[in-house]
């Protein structure tokens, strides 16, 4: 079985992330989703998220893609949750492109192009 691990915040959840789910889903056979917890959100990330952790967990638990949900509670833990769950491959959008290649030794690493005209980001300011 062919394991891959992605990781976010997924607040306010729109079509971009689900399509990042079901493009990191299409790369393996199990999808495990590291969800920034809200005291990591807020004491290492610097933002706030609209939903809390349990409402995105929950959330995130309802998409088909999704097989199970971890909370990441900092920075430093991927490479042990990449050991740990035994990942074949580590997904992230292309924003961040590069950050994440010192897991290159312990899994496959792959950055997605993002979807065009949408993001958290974008959403909270339209709606200022």
């Amino acid at each position: 079985m062919k394991k891959v691990i992605t990781y976010g915040t997924f607040d306010l959840l729109h079509y971009g992330h689900v399509r990042l789910l079901k493009r990191a889903k299409e790369m393996g056979d199990y999808l495990i989703v590291g969800l920034s917890t809200d005291e990591f959100n807020q004491l290492q990330k610097h933002k706030e998220s609209y939903n809390n952790y349990a409402e995105r967990k929950y959330i995130l638990e309802a998409i088909r893609y999704v097989d199970k949900v971890i909370p990441e509670d900092g920075w430093k833990q991927k490479i042990s949750d990449v050991q740990n769950y035994d990942i074949d491959t580590f997904v992230m959008g292309n924003d961040w492109e590069g950050k994440f290649d010192f897991l290159k030794p312990y899994c496959k690493v792959v950055y997605l192009p993002r979807t065009p005209g949408i993001s958290t980001s974008k959403i909270k300011e339209d709606l200022k």
